[in-house]
């Protein structure tokens, strides 16, 4: 069985929503709440856990989505695409 290789950095949010047929905010939402388990929300470098943090008011928050974890739970394979 062949190797897969995955893309470097983070697969981004609009992909993630894509692949799961939903919207951004779904993953968003779910990546924070932890019932998404394929990446990490943090802001100043701290991780957000908290649903509610997520009102902009507090500041940007990033998201990283590893592309393995994606893979993982829905078998897709992120070649480095931005949409």
């Amino acid at each position: 069985m062949s190797e897969i290789i995955f893309a470097n950095g983070s697969v981004p949010v609009a992909v993630a929503a894509r692949i799961y047929g939903k919207d951004a905010s779904w993953v968003r939402a779910g990546i924070i709440a932890g019932w998404l388990p394929i990446g990490k929300a943090t802001r100043n470098g701290e991780l957000v856990t908290d649903i509610e943090k997520m009102n902009s008011k507090y500041g940007r928050i990033n998201f990283y989505i590893s592309p393995k974890k994606l893979y993982e739970d829905t078998g897709y394979v992120w070649k480095g695409e931005k949409k």
